[in-house]
């Protein structure tokens, strides 16, 4: 089985930014989370791995907490990878 990676861009107020990435960091298939303002500018990647999941969450969420009371709209950009079959084709 081979891996891709695709994006998706989720637009939301500050006050829904923790919950949105909570829900993120639980799905599977989550390899990278950007959080940015609507200008495109960068405050945070994160990384979601094993180890981010385990013993990294809570620091990882007070860091989105302090990014969420100092912006009021932002961008999530998230990075998923997607397993394919090699055999399948047309």
């Amino acid at each position: 089985m081979e891996k891709d990676s695709f994006k998706e861009e989720f637009k939301v107020r500050g006050e829904e930014l923790i919950t949105k990435i909570k829900e993120l960091i639980h799905e599977g298939n989550v390899r990278r989370i950007i959080i940015k303002d609507e200008e495109g500018k960068t405050y945070l990647e994160i990384p979601v791995t094993i180890g981010v999941i385990g013993a990294l969450v809570a620091p990882v969420l007070a860091a989105v907490g302090a990014i969420a009371a100092m912006v009021a709209n932002l961008k999530v950009e998230v990075i998923r990878t997607e397993e394919k079959d090699e055999g399948r084709g047309t």
